[in-house]
């Protein structure tokens, strides 16, 4: 009953004032094939944990001189929280039962009882406290595997992000990242940075949506004093503070037509003339860029240069939404619940079951931010160490669960159809809808990006849905299913 052989001899601290009680209990024990350290009173089982001495289990008399069973079981649970606590009494009292359970108890034992039962409440005991010992580690390991940095994602969409920022991370290339706000464009920028050679240069951001137009260049290249009306003094643009580290350009969309060429000029020149100076001055700066909106949009709107894209575009990296990776919730609530736990200083709360449905079920347009921002706003709300149903805020809570796409039924003809035909057409109209962007085509079409990019190398196609000599040219593409 108390392992297999070659396993640990399992450590008992076993407590209680009577001298035979004591005795009889480590022969039992002993005999069980634990190893038992016994104390007379609760000071006594206190200075040999105090001392360093570890143990699987504490077995304890309720009523002793000095410190009872009870307080010796709260003083474990404040110093020693990982220690399972059985508490043993000779009265039969319910109450006391249920206050020690309350208190933390692993469980109780009532006197006189036989050996069967002390070793079955002993073993479940040890065996419960090893489960929960063993989830937690799971829980770190599997918070490790699935997470890069800062980002967290156990979704294959996600795993294929974490890929693409170790492949890119060593090498020097601009990256274009896109995806809805809130999905964690700036934390794949800071983990490129991270990884990369330039790791222990500056990291500089800078979101061009914030910036009024009128400051934009001086915030980029700086200003010498006297360059304009209230230029004090001179300023070093985000180019010279980013030298030898890297430039994190967000919302790359909202940066004026003009600006843009002198972007694209100090992308190429990598040197920056400050505003009012006439000396050009090198810089050594790696750009990253991110974008909300859809680029290849604006610049049929003639809003961006399209040199500057396929400057910044060298590697995309696409963050997908929330909502079609429902799987990373619990892992993104379960890090949110320990940062909000030690932000507002509160003990970690469990939550219902009920609740974790709910929030894997709502389509989250704010992405990993607004469910950052719910599980927040539920730990200051909650009233209770468990978060139910009625903390979640009104918005998800009444939020309608997301409804399945409807598909257009379709009349087989009587003459029968070619499957690799059809598949052609399918894959033309998803490339044409998508306007050459992969990624948004395997998603109209449900399947995965590897799986689109072979069936795209298949028929011959290029980014436009055409047939051609240039298809489009992937060397990690693998065969990975049918359509």
């Amino acid at each position: 009953m108390s392992g297999s052989a070659g396993e640990r001899r399992r450590r008992l601290l076993v407590v209680d004032d009577e001298d035979a009680q004591r005795e009889m209990l480590a022969n039992i024990l002993g005999r069980a094939g634990f190893t038992v350290v016994v104390a007379a009173d609760g000071e006594e089982a206190l200075a040999q944990l105090r001392d360093g001495s570890e143990f699987d289990l504490l077995i304890t008399d309720q009523r002793m001189p000095r410190m009872d069973g009870l307080q010796l079981l709260e003083s474990c649970r404040r110093d020693h929280p990982e220690l399972p606590v059985v508490l043993m009494t000779a009265y039969g009292s319910v109450s006391t039962a249920v206050e020690a359970m309350k208190r933390g108890a692993a469980d109780y034992l009532t006197k006189p009882f036989e050996r069967d039962e002390l070793l079955l409440v002993i073993e479940k005991a040890i065996r419960h406290r090893r489960l929960e010992d063993e989830v937690a580690e799971l829980h770190g390991v599997l918070r490790e595997r699935y997470k890069l940095d800062n980002i967290i994602g156990a979704a294959p969409s996600m795993q294929q992000v974490f890929s693409l920022i170790e492949r890119v991370a060593c090498t020097d290339v601009p990256v274009l990242i896109t995806g809805e706000s809130g999905t964690g464009k700036e934390l794949v920028a800071r983990a490129v940075h991270q990884r990369s050679s330039r790791a222990a240069g500056p990291f500089v951001a800078l979101n061009c949506a914030a910036v009024p137009e009128t400051l934009m260049e001086s915030e980029f290249f700086g200003h010498e004093k006297g360059a304009f009306t209230g230029a004090t003094q001179a300023h070093a643009g985000r180019f010279e503070q980013a030298d030898g580290g890297t430039m994190f350009l967000d919302e790359i969309g909202a940066m004026r037509t003009d600006l843009q060429a002198k972007l694209l000029r100090a992308l190429q020149e990598r040197e920056i003339q400050r505003l009012g100076s006439s000396m050009p001055k090198k810089v050594d700066v790696r750009i990253l860029a991110a974008s909300c909106e859809e680029l290849e949009k604006a610049i049929q709107e003639k809003r961006f240069r399209e040199d500057l894209y396929y400057r910044l575009n060298v590697v995309p990296v696409h963050m997908p939404p929330l909502r079609e990776r429902v799987e990373d919730v619990p892992l993104l609530v379960d890090r949110f619940l320990e940062a909000a736990a030690t932000k507002f200083g509160r003990a970690r709360p469990t939550m219902a079951p009920a609740v974790m449905d709910r929030l894997q079920r709502n389509p989250w347009p704010g992405n990993v931010r607004e469910l950052e921002n719910c599980i927040e706003r539920m730990m200051v709300l909650a009233s209770g160490d468990r978060l139910e149903l009625e903390d979640l805020p009104p918005a998800v809570a009444d939020a309608p669960a997301p409804q399945e796409r409807a598909v257009g039924s379709f009349e087989l003809p009587a003459d029968g159809v070619s499957l690799p035909d059809l598949e052609r057409h399918l894959m033309q109209q998803a490339l044409r809808r998508a306007r050459g962007n992969l990624g948004d085509a395997a998603r109209m079409l449900g399947i995965s990006y590897k799986t689109f990019q072979y069936r795209v190398r298949k028929h011959g196609l290029d980014r436009n849905g055409a047939a051609g000599p240039r298809p489009v040219e992937d060397d990690d593409i693998e065969e990975a299913g049918s359509l």
